[in-house]
């Protein structure tokens, strides 16, 4: 195999396919490569984790069709290391050779045959495409939500189901809910759903930067997402999604609209004092404004007081200041309304001027 690229483009591709390579890769060392195959002037890299593949494919010069495995962070170190300009990189049965300008690097390589078979082109049939700014805009509000501990694997994922008018994403950790809506997109049968992997969806959120419109095709036990020259294929989770809706009350009592500006700005300054998971930020409502309160035994005290408006009965209702301010910050808009039975069942953050295609749930702390 013997290729020639330039070195902004190969570092891009490579970086791209190697975010699917497996950090745990010890059990199975092929997983910490990537695979480059030339044919004719296509340069197609992928990585894998067996769950998530990612494929992203470049025009090169100077090919000669084949195919090499070299160890993805190692040869995207040495590629983005390199002077601007060309790259040549040729590979036998033992090595990668990476040459530009004064630079040469050789590289022992992984077996080719020892990498996992590929996903297959998805078909053409039954293809649905999405304008890129709405998903990822979606995915930066649903997936914050979804949880990073594999033990309760179903946590992970983001449902994505059919719903009357469109498509639905939710996804929790158990001290979190976030709810989204894209009217319009038809991308399930009636009443479908699948779970996708919520690494998956962060990735795919990576890759639509700047992108216009996104490919999606589903299979019966993966999904398959196409931006521009780029397949990310990632397995579906099997389970059942926790029935979350019967977690939204119909309706709350109490209303506070608040600067969502403001009210980042004193979560960040109050929560200076929080030194673990367990240390709260209490939120004092009142019909002129809310006093936000975080305080540590054994470092002191933080109060800040927030203009807003506050219909209601006078509370004080408590937060992960962490989980706080990942909601305020996913709503859109300039203004917060945080609405709340009491200080001890979950509240809701949504956009004041919203349309109701996003919400998010969050569970208070107990705090005596």
């Amino acid at each position: 195999m013997k290729f020639r690229c330039e070195r902004d483009t190969l570092a891009e591709i490579l970086a791209t396919a190697g975010r699917a390579v497996s950090a745990r890769g010890g059990a199975l060392p092929i997983l910490a490569g990537v695979r480059l195959e030339v044919a004719g002037d296509q340069l197609l890299v992928a990585g894998t984790d067996l769950d998530l593949t990612i494929q992203a494919k470049t025009t090169v010069a100077g090919g000669e069709d084949g195919v090499c495995v070299v160890p993805a962070r190692l040869v995207a170190d040495i590629v983005r290391a390199l002077e601007p300009g060309a790259v040549m990189i040729e590979s036998d049965d033992e090595e990668v050779r990476i040459a530009s300008g004064r630079s040469q690097f050789a590289v022992r390589s992984l077996a080719a045959d020892d990498f996992p078979r590929l996903p297959a082109p998805p078909d053409q049939s039954g293809a649905v495409t999405l304008p890129a700014a709405d998903l990822s805009d979606a995915l930066r509000q649903v997936v914050r939500a979804a949880s990073a501990d594999d033990a309760r694997p179903v946590l992970t994922g983001v449902l994505v189901a059919a719903e009357e008018g469109g498509l639905r994403l939710v996804a929790t950790d158990s001290y979190r809910l976030a709810v989204r809506d894209l009217p319009g997109a038809h991308v399930l049968r009636e009443g479908q759903k699948v779970l996708v992997p919520s690494r998956a969806l962060a990735e795919l959120q990576r890759l639509l930067s700047g992108a216009q419109e996104v490919t999606l095709r589903l299979g019966e036990h993966d999904v398959t997402f196409e931006v521009g020259e780029v397949r990310l294929t990632t397995r579906l989770i099997e389970g059942e999604f926790p029935n979350y809706r019967q977690l939204i009350p119909a309706s709350y009592p109490n209303r506070l609209i608040i600067s969502k500006e403001a009210l980042l700005d004193a979560v960040k300054r109050v929560k200076l004092l929080v030194r673990d998971q367990t240390t709260p930020v209490r939120l004092a409502m009142r019909a002129d404004g809310v006093e936000l309160t975080v305080t540590n035994p054994e470092e002191g005290k933080a109060t800040e007081d927030v203009d807003a408006k506050y219909e209601g009965a006078e509370m004080t209702v408590a937060f992960n200041p962490a989980y706080l301010s990942d909601g305020v910050e996913a709503i859109t808009g300039g203004e917060v309304l945080l609405e709340t039975l009491d200080a001890l069942k979950p509240a809701t953050l949504r956009a004041t001027e919203a349309s109701g295609e996003y919400l998010y749930l969050l569970m208070p702390v107990r705090v005596t």
